[in-house]
């Protein structure tokens, strides 16, 4: 006989860790199919090959320890490293973090059972997240400061200082999420944590700053165990603070992140990716109340397109994001030592992501094009008339970004930043050919390789536009390479190709849909 809990409301339930158990044990013993033996030998054999795979970073970032250290590095690794803990706060804050899947949410959440054993289990998975996360932050600053002596001594030392943090960093998400009240020191830790990023890139172009980057790099190894004790102490305070506030964290929250989390494992078993971008969308203008203004008088095209400048304006976090993260090639490049196939990478990267920044209303005129032609306007002027914000977008951040990568003395002298307008338009195709680009299709073949199987559906959905704006910015990515002593030649040639094809996208365009 199997124990049975009453959940009605009012009933007289024990409220322990122990009736959760139960619980979950009842639901599992009358589960259709159990689990058997081949269940836990994937997920050995998955636990296996991902200790495989990380053995090799791990190792080649453990054995660099010894190696001497560039001061002109250090600062821009630290910036890297700092940058990293802000985006893994900002992105538990948006997960949740606390959610529950879709059944506990449904019923265990919304039962008289202790809310707090009933996410015991998510506790528990965002510590072992948060563990592994500081570890890899901590040997990931180790690296970037170097070990001159006790190795061994730095590496506990910056293990338990990344691990402090990042635990101390997840309590503090779960305690916003359990108060509003909390929310400001959240707010105040990341931005904190952005602006000691700040300084320490300041660092690789100041004297002074670069000297005090030494000597943090340079300092005694039995120094840095009282701020690890420090950190510990803290982080195990917060810890215990997050794990009393569960017993009050409002169920409407753990809802709203479990329906998020919902999502996300949706489109990430569905391999959809682009629904992931929906679903922030969605989640940030759900519930807000919008000032209604008058519409400009412009032209039919230009007015259709005003709704996406009218949209991008109510975010200006996006565009502070999108500002900051100019500098993200310079720090990346001083970090590597040179200009290399990663740091471009990072800067085209960069550039399409902020002109894909303004390509919402394509997007919508793609996935509903009777809606975009009751509208009376034509493709191609509409699809002309949008492309103006991305192309404003994506040029001002890389102009912006190849400016700090001279000021930084990584790509020398020279008008570098002009690469950015004319490579705008380049980047604008790329945005809107990603924009109106269709759904996976997982029924194409799969390329069988010597390293692996392929799949042709995500792989051509994810070149899809990617690869026009690559083709528009070749004379860009071939001066990167070259740096020549001379800009001018490289300079037309984009200025023609950029152009070229922007154009050539909108006169295709109106005849098919990407």
């Amino acid at each position: 006989m199997g124990t049975v809990v009453n959940t009605e409301p009012g009933a007289n339930v024990e409220q322990g860790v122990d009736t959760v158990r139960s619980v979950r044990a009842f639901v599992g013993a009358r589960r259709g199919v159990p689990a058997s033996w081949l269940d836990r030998y994937v997920w050995l054999f998955g636990l296996a090959m991902l200790l495989v795979v990380l053995a090799q970073p791990v190792s080649s970032a453990l054995a660099s320890l010894s190696r001497p250290v560039d001061p002109w590095r250090t600062g821009a690794g630290l910036a890297l490293v700092m940058l990293a803990y802000a985006g893994l706060l900002l992105a538990a804050r948006a997960i949740g973090p606390v959610a529950l899947p879709a059944a506990d949410a449904a019923w265990l959440l919304l039962s008289p059972l202790r809310r707090r054993g009933v996410l015991g289990r998510t506790a528990t998975v965002l510590l072992a997240g948060s563990v592994l996360a500081g570890a890899a932050l901590g040997v990931g600053a180790l690296a970037v400061l170097g070990a001159p002596d006790l190795p061994a001594l730095r590496l506990a030392t910056a293990v338990i200082l990344g691990v402090s943090v990042s635990v101390g960093g997840m309590a503090l998400t779960v305690l916003a999420q359990s108060s509003q009240s909390w929310q400001p020191w959240l707010n105040a830790a990341v931005v904190v944590t952005a602006l000691l990023a700040v300084v320490a890139a300041l660092s690789t172009a100041s004297g002074p700053a670069r000297r005090f980057a030494a000597e943090i790099a340079n300092a005694p190894a039995s120094h840095g165990a009282p701020v690890a004790a420090l950190a510990a102490a803290a982080a195990s305070l917060l810890g215990w603070r997050a794990w009393s506030a569960l017993a009050g964290i409002p169920a409407r929250t753990v809802l709203s992140a479990s329906t998020r989390a919902g999502r996300v494992g949706t489109a990430a078993v569905g391999m959809d990716p682009a629904a992931l971008t929906w679903i922030a969308e969605d989640n940030h203008w759900r519930g807000r109340t919008l000032r209604s203004r008058p519409w400009p008088s412009l032209p039919a095209p230009l007015a259709l397109a005003w709704q996406d400048w009218r949209r991008l304006g109510r975010r200006p976090g996006r565009l502070a994001a999108l500002l900051g993260g100019a500098a993200l090639p310079a720090l990346a490049a001083l970090a590597a030592g040179g200009v290399g196939a990663v740091v471009t990478g990072v800067v085209f990267a960069g550039a399409l992501t902020a002109a894909t920044a303004g390509i919402s209303g394509a997007r919508r005129d793609a996935d509903n094009p009777a809606l975009a032609r009751l509208l009376g306007v034509g493709a191609r002027a509409a699809l002309a008339a949008r492309s103006l914000l991305p192309t404003l977008l994506g040029g001002a951040w890389l102009a912006v970004a190849l400016a700090f990568m001279s000021l930084t003395g990584v790509l020398g002298t020279g008008p570098w930043w002009l690469f950015g307008p004319l490579a705008a338009p380049a980047l604008a195709a790329g945005g809107l050919r990603m924009a109106r680009r269709n759904p996976i299709d997982h029924s194409m073949p799969i390329i069988e390789t010597m390293g692996g199987s392929i799949p042709t559906g995500p792989l051509i959905w994810g070149s899809t536009g990617v690869d026009l704006a690559v083709l528009g910015c070749l004379p860009l990515a071939l001066a990167l390479g070259l740096r020549p002593p001379s800009l001018t030649a490289f300079l037309a040639v984009q200025a023609l190709a950029g152009t070229t094809v922007l154009l050539g996208y909108l006169l295709r365009a109106g005849a098919v849909r990407r």
